[in-house]
């Protein structure tokens, strides 16, 4: 006989527990048979009591197994299902052009993706900044734009690990949102719901990123690694640099803009593409695509140089209800702010340090992102020509461009930019952009 009470005891004494103790217990969390107390007490008995590869590995599959899993065995794709998962940056436009990339390489990519969180830009508000993009649509309109584009990207419908939205509400308002454990099981139980063949994972380490510390970041990749690979699932992580915005640009409609320029060539941001490659490279190999690294970088160097990733990219809009010809003529459907500026600093140095993490929160402040879930985001405001680290600010040079609604809302932004970045006399040591892979 299941009882929650039970299972709340065992994992709060630290016993492990069954695979059919924790699929009882996500199934009862499903249909509402688990309490929200009882939920909570779960939540918070993980937090302090870690559990086994095997446990997470059986709780990642429950919550995965919760609603719809995607099978494309009918489908005939002619190539392996892929995916990347972020924990997301500032300036992290990677998904809009890696999942083109690998399409236009043979791949297919199912990629439901979420809205900006905190500090963090989400891949869907950058996709709403396209005129008539559905970033909503059916399971059969998501079947058809993968088949047909080679890469879809949309919003996670309630059929898929639907125990996972009720346990992160509760999770969110009971402090217990950074344990390794649930939030390797909340990531992977989406994810693995796609059906997928193999996973990279970008586990971001640095001022901006998600996880405190560079121990959390490497010991969150590895659980990520181990319970994917545990699922069936063949799966990659990157620890890489978030010291600094990752694209020139943050922002919902300047990253897309910059994203289109990536693909057809017209300007690559050096670290962006570093990492865009290393991730997309990794999807080739996993995915038995490419026989080694170098291999597949060449392959995704041709498919952007010959222009098929970007057709990829158009198609996929189209697809999804955006303008057939958004690659061609992006600039005259995006929308542009009414206030833009650059910002110069006060005395020139070079650009030695910067908090990610106010940037990103600049953003917001302009209303491109969220502080409350009803707010209504700004899709025109955001930050072009982003310095890097090791770059010479002065009056000559811009820190960055504010993209505002208005002078008081670029003024804003300018005070909470110059608190983030630092100058000094001497260039500063260079950061890598990949810090470590685990496989």
């Amino acid at each position: 006989m299941f009882l929650p009470q039970e299972v709340i005891r065992r994992r709060r004494e630290g016993e492990i527990l069954s695979q059919q103790e924790i699929r009882e217990f996500i199934l009862g969390v499903t249909d509402n048979t688990v309490s929200e107390g009882q939920v909570a007490a779960f939540a918070m008995a993980t937090f302090f009591r870690e559990m086994s590869i095997e446990e997470r590995v059986a709780l990642t599959c429950a919550m995965r197994d919760s609603g719809k899993v995607l099978d494309w065995s009918h489908d005939n794709l002619g190539g392996p299902v892929l995916d990347k998962h972020s924990t997301g940056g500032v300036g992290d436009v990677v998904s809009l052009m890696l999942g083109p990339m690998i399409a236009a390489c043979g791949g297919y990519i199912p990629m439901i993706s979420g809205r900006g969180l905190g500090h963090t830009g989400g891949t869907l508000d950058k996709l709403d900044s396209i005129p008539g993009y559905m970033t909503q649509i059916t399971e059969t309109q998501f079947r058809q734009v993968v088949k047909e584009a080679g890469v879809a990207i949309a919003g996670q419908t309630g059929e898929l690990a639907p125990a996972d939205k009720r346990i992160y509400a509760i999770r969110d308002v009971t402090a217990t949102v950074d344990s390794i454990d649930l939030i390797t099981a909340s990531i992977l139980a989406k994810k693995l719901a796609e059906g997928l063949d193999a996973l990279v994972m970008d586990v971001k380490v640095g001022s901006g990123a998600f996880m405190p510390t560079f121990e959390k970041s490497v010991e969150l990749a590895e659980s990520i690694v181990k319970v994917a690979t545990g699922a069936g699932v063949k799966c990659t992580a990157l620890l890489t640099d978030m010291n600094q915005c990752l694209a020139s640009s943050a922002g919902n409609a300047v990253e897309v803009r910059e994203a289109v320029q990536y693909l057809t060539g017209d300007y690559r941001n050096p670290r962006l593409h570093e990492i865009t490659m290393a991730q997309s490279s990794e999807l080739l190999v996993r995915g038995g695509l490419a026989d080694d690294d170098n291999q597949a970088r060449e392959k995704l160097m041709q498919v952007l140089d010959s222009g098929q990733a970007a057709d990829v990219f158009g198609r996929m809009v189209a697809g999804q209800g955006g303008p057939a010809d958004f690659v061609e003529k992006y600039d005259a459907y995006l929308p542009t702010a009414r206030f833009i500026k650059p910002l110069y600093p006060e005395r020139g140095g070079y650009v030695t340090a910067m908090d990610t993490r106010q940037v990103g929160l600049s953003v917001v402040q302009m209303g491109g992102g969220r502080k409350l879930p009803t707010d209504q985001l700004d899709y025109s405001v955001g930050i072009t020509d982003m310095c890097r680290l090791g770059d010479r600010a002065d009056i000559d040079k811009p820190i960055a461009v504010i993209n505002a609604r208005d002078e008081n809302s670029w003024n804003e932004a300018a005070a909470m930019l110059k608190d983030a970045i630092r100058l000094d006399d001497a260039k500063p040591a260079e950061n890598p952009t990949v810090y470590k892979r685990i496989a």
